[in-house]
């Protein structure tokens, strides 16, 4: 079987598509080819020409200001943030070479990169390429042996979409809501949205907010992490508002458009929703997506749900709020069997049914009521349901969180850690509407935020509770080191890791997988019988919970 496989393999990287992927170049002609020179003010703020980097005084928020076209753009980027881009690859890539540890496997993985990704230069807009081409100048050399500079950069921008198809959603359970008339103060829309997007703690370390002012479409604002040309979460000048939220996917066999360039691409050039819709259509993606695309100009939000196969906008003509998880809701995938199983089997519901809850509890929604409902950490009904479950909004693992005032050209962004930190606010008009004063001549740079409208951090960072999460995620995988490698345990630390988490369902199932290891039957049945008493994440994780206990009591 492995020699066949090798065998495709051969045979597809020796055939003319990955060839011509493989030696793709973007266009670099026509474009402003000058290397910028960096003036390094501090450890912490750098300038070029008008273009800035600065870190504010939250929690590793950077702010970077760039203009230009799509080369000088990229060239930019990468050489104000080489040193954040170079750790965001030393901890993503290093992160790739935990899981696939073998030479032999690495070099499998450099061949796989090369066969599924062989059509996504045709399906990133030659304006895009040329703009991760310049970024990928100033990426490091050290990971060349998994890809040359720009196909590497070219890669990392599909990297979302890869992973959340290949590993079937275990990375991320986004929720969003929009409201509009008479659910806020002025009638005027207000979006909020998590992006729960883990790829580990150093990689949501440094979050960069950019300003972006491209010489072609509208200058808009998006947070994501260093190297990333792609939207995640943004907002333009127009009021037009983007974020994305994962959807059931089968495992596709070539990589397309990612959706991320995808929202890129309709916040830089859409105006309203109806631009955005054109923009969706024109692209072919290759995961399944909830786009949701909110409009100062039309007063109301939308969600493009964007699929491989299928095409389908869900529309709220007479109501005043639209939720957004994990699951589509448009009448196109109605009859969609993955997407109903995924609505009973999987958390989505439930964090759209809570988001629901959170809605109607509240008369009429401001800005700071947003950031509180992004920040809820319980289940319906206002249930204990123990930190870091999935079924909560909050699941104290967040990239980020966001809230947008389209009408007023107001954004506020989370500081770290997760959604707890400061929420900054950003005035476009202000930011766009004129030259940024001295940033890029003064050691004395400034930050952009409108600090008098920033909205104060949690209050949960100064607690024991808060205290005691943070201990137990450190003990959490300790647990699965332990559990591995079949190491023992003191029941000191089983008793500390009940009370740090006591309602969460999975510190009762890892103890018991502990003692069942160990032969403790009776033990383990009465940790996985407390755990079938606790919010249990999935319908599969539910039953997986019952054959464990089954087997315990086999055993007894």
């Amino acid at each position: 079987m492995k020699k066949c496989i090798l065998f495709l393999l051969l045979i597809l990287l020796n055939s003319c598509g990955v060839r011509k992927s493989i030696q793709h170049l973007p266009q670099t002609e026509g474009y402003n080819n000058e290397m910028p020179v960096v003036v390094k003010h501090s450890p912490e703020s750098f300038s070029y020409k008008d273009n800035f980097l600065f870190k504010n005084k939250q929690n590793n928020l950077w702010e970077m200001y760039v203009e230009g076209d799509a080369l000088q753009r990229g060239l930019i980027m990468g050489s104000l943030s080489d040193s954040l881009m170079k750790k965001q690859e030393t901890v993503f890539f290093g992160k790739i070479k935990q899981i696939v540890p073998s030479n032999f496997k690495l070099r499998l993985l450099r061949q796989f990169l090369k066969v599924y990704n062989r059509k996504l230069y045709k399906n990133v807009s030659e304006e895009y390429q040329t703009e991760i081409y310049g970024l990928s100048r100033f990426s490091s050399k050290e990971f060349d042996d998994i890809a040359p500079q720009y196909l590497r950069a070219l890669y990392l921008h599909g990297a979302h979409d890869i992973g959340h198809a290949l590993t079937d959603l275990a990375l991320v359970g986004c929720t969003s809501f929009a409201v509009w008339n008479k659910k806020t103060p002025d009638g005027s829309l207000l979006i909020g949205r998590n992006l729960d997007f883990y790829a580990g703690d150093d990689f949501a370390e440094n979050k960069i907010v950019y300003f972006i002012k491209p010489d072609l479409g509208h200058p808009y604002v998006s947070v994501s992490w260093p190297g990333m040309i792609g939207v995640v979460s943004g907002m333009n000048l127009e009021g037009l508002t983007v974020t994305i939220n994962a959807g059931k996917s089968d495992i596709p066999w070539v990589a397309k458009t990612p959706v991320s360039i995808l929202a890129r691409e309709i916040l830089q050039y859409a105006g309203t929703i109806d631009e955005a819709i054109a923009l969706a259509k024109k692209r072919e993606v290759f995961v399944s997506e909830s786009i949701m695309v909110g409009s100062a100009n039309d007063g109301k939000a939308i969600l493009l749900e964007v699929s491989p196969n299928h095409f389908g906008v869900y529309d709220v003509p007479n109501n005043s709020e639209l939720i957004c998880a994990n699951h589509f809701q448009s009448e196109t995938y109605k009859n969609d069997k993955k997407n109903n199983k995924h609505i009973i089997e999987s958390h989505s519901k439930y964090r759209f049914d809570r988001m629901e809850e959170l809605l109607e509890e509240n008369q009429t929604i401001t800005p700071k009521e947003a950031v509180k409902i992004l920040r809820d950490k319980n289940g319906l009904k206002g249930k204990s349901i123990g930190f870091g479950n999935e079924k909560a909004l909050n699941q104290l693992l967040a990239h980020h969180g966001i809230v947008f005032k389209p009408k007023d050209k107001l954004v506020w962004i989370s500081a770290n850690p997760y959604q707890l930190g400061e929420f900054v606010c950003y005035d476009l008009n202000k930011v766009f509407g004129s030259k940024i004063e001295n940033n890029s001549t003064t050691s004395e740079m400034k930050t952009m935020a409108e600090s008098n409208l920033n909205i104060e951090k949690d209050t949960f960072l100064e607690t024991k509770a808060y205290s005691d999460y943070e201990k137990y995620r450190i003990q959490n995988r300790e647990f699965d080191h332990y559990i591995e490698s079949k190491t023992a345990i003191s029941e000191e630390m089983i008793s500390e890791f009940k009370s740090l988490n006591a309602e969460h369902w999975v510190v009762y199932y890892k103890i018991g997988k502990y003692y069942q290891e160990k032969k403790q039957y009776q033990k383990a049945f009465d940790n996985f019988e407390t755990a079938l008493t606790k919010e249990i994440t999935t319908l599969p994780d539910r039953k997986t919970v019952e054959k464990q206990l089954k087997k315990a009591k086999r055993k007894l």
